[in-house]
């Protein structure tokens, strides 16, 4: 706008005109700010729109996570609002078509009780008097008129045991005192290895609390014992089982495959967080106590001279360089088939995750029964168009996620990126079990394997000790690999206490 005359001097009028020009100059800019102000305010509002759709899609999505499609445990599924695997809901629709009743169904192994050989039987005679009057404690027994069985437990009734060694004399003069029993230790009192079994068995296997172990004790076996010595029990345990959990990790150093995971557990100080490390095979199991870093993994002395194919999740130090000798590595499956699920949920519409995951279970189907005919490999005609067929799913969802710009270890790429990366990069390791059916596809021995510790944190809570928690890992990988073998838990542990433990047969001993 050019700038006005200065009026002529002496024009009222044009000093009118000109006040009423600044004035509405004035009102002018003052609308100016204002509208800059509401500019900046929307643009703030938008900004909080922005991250609040932000925080409502991680919000949506952390909801929507449940073990069908993510790595989250069975036990969350039932959490209130979640939505349950789709599995799960289909079951539950075909159970509701067929209006399923409860109890035993159609085809489930019963376990129904049958007539046995008493262990002791007990009469009973008819008591009172007969309508005549007379007393029918002098009635005349005419026999069993009928017989009922029970499945009954002897009552609680801890007994103390003496064990009195004898000293006898050869004829040639010589004295000889009888050795002590396995099991007795040299003192004068003690508590026998079948009730210290039981307490490890209590604490251990089922995932008692130390003090409802010690109520148990007393209630229903009749043995008034202390904290301290269920304690105690943990601690002889590890030690007497200790030679036989460095034969395990022997034994696991020396398998072909061999599954590796890991799980958080609270344990020690208020606060911190470790994790249980886990080595598995269908005869063997060993945990160790630590955290997820390297050096754990070092300190649990399984990788570093292992020399066979490691099943395992992604996580990156499984695939570390300083595990010069593993031959292989087969990623998990049944991760890429939860990761594939979780992309068909937050990327509706797209065709690809349902054609990988197709591709990768009819190969885990062929690799079965190949493995079940005795065939080393699942046959090319039926593998190579299945694994073409997961490539180009694989292909096709690389152009459809594209890679947010950025620094690969500090950039949080779209759901699903990296593990389609994993795919085309290292598919040799996620298609292994096709051309050796030796592998196994799937990690589920060692999820499985390591399912009892999240129950025992449920049950017991953090673990204050990290020593005891180890002593725990350790008689866990003993009776867990006498459970591979079909042995007794019970029975181990008692044998364990008695100085001769049980011990995993060494391959190619007689």
């Amino acid at each position: 706008m050019s700038e006005i005359p200065p009026p002529a001097p002496g024009c009222t009028p044009c000093a009118v005109r000109d006040e009423e020009i600044a004035q509405l100059r004035e009102q002018l800019a003052a609308r100016d700010a204002e509208v800059t102000g509401l500019r900046e305010q929307i643009a703030a509002q938008d900004g909080e729109l922005a991250e609040l759709k932000d925080r409502l899609t991680r919000l949506e999505r952390a909801v929507s996570r449940n073990s069908g499609n993510s790595s989250m445990p069975p036990s969350g599924d039932d959490t209130p609002g979640r939505k349950p695997p789709r599995k799960q809901r289909r079951a539950a629709e075909r159970d509701a078509a067929k209006k399923r009743r409860r109890g035993k169904q159609p085809g489930a192994p019963g376990a129904a009780m049958t007539w046995t050989v008493p262990d002791q039987t007990r009469d009973w005679f008819p008591a009172g008097t007969c309508e005549c009057g007379a007393d029918l404690d002098g009635a005349a027994d005419l026999g069993v008129a009928r017989s009922y069985q029970q499945k009954e437990v002897p009552e609680p009734a801890a007994v103390t045991i003496q064990h009195d060694l004898h000293e006898t004399q050869c004829p040639c003069g010589k004295t000889h005192v009888a050795p002590r029993p396995p099991g007795v230790p040299d003192s004068a009192v003690s508590i026998g290895p079948r009730l210290r079994a039981l307490a490890v068995y209590l604490l251990v296997f089922q995932h008692l609390p130390v003090e409802r172990c010690r109520l148990l004790l007393s209630d229903v076996a009749g043995a008034e014992v202390s904290a301290g010595f269920i304690h105690s029990c943990l601690a002889k345990a590890a030690s007497m089982a200790a030679g036989v959990v460095k034969l395990i990790k022997t034994l696991i150093i020396a398998s072909r495959v061999v599954g590796f995971d890991e799980t958080t557990l609270r344990s020690g100080a208020a606060g911190e967080k470790k994790y249980v490390h886990g080595a598995f095979t269908e005869k063997y199991s060993l945990f160790h106590l630590g955290t997820r870093s390297l050096d754990t993994m070092k300190d649990f002395g399984i990788l570093a001279g292992f020399a066979g194919i490691a099943v395992t999740d992604r996580y990156g130090n499984y695939f570390h360089t300083t595990w010069k000798n593993i031959s292989g590595h087969q990623a998990c499956i049944s991760h890429i088939l939860r990761d594939l699920q979780d992309c068909a949920e937050t990327y509706p519409g797209t065709i690809w995750p349902g054609q990988a995951q197709e591709a990768l279970r009819t190969l885990i189907h062929a690799r079965n029964q190949a493995s079940g005919d005795g065939l080393d490999a699942i046959p090319a005609a039926i593998r190579e168009p299945l694994e073409k067929q997961f490539r180009r799913a694989i292909t096709v969802a690389l152009a459809d996620v594209p890679r947010i710009p950025g620094p690969r270890n500090s950039t949080k790429q779209h759901p699903g990126r990296d593990m389609l990366e994993f795919c085309r990069d290292r598919e040799a390791d996620v298609l292994r079990f096709t051309t050796d059916t030796g592998v196994w596809p799937t990690n589920n021995i060692s999820e499985s394997g390591l399912r009892p510790n999240k129950t025992q944190q449920k049950v017991s809570g953090r673990l204050t000790s990290d020593d005891t928690t180890q002593d725990r890992l350790g008689i866990r990988s003993y009776i867990d690999t006498a459970r591979k073998h079909g042995q007794d838990v019970f029975a181990v542990l008692h044998a364990l206490f008695t100085g001769t433990p049980w011990t995993p047969p060494v391959p190619g001993q007689a």
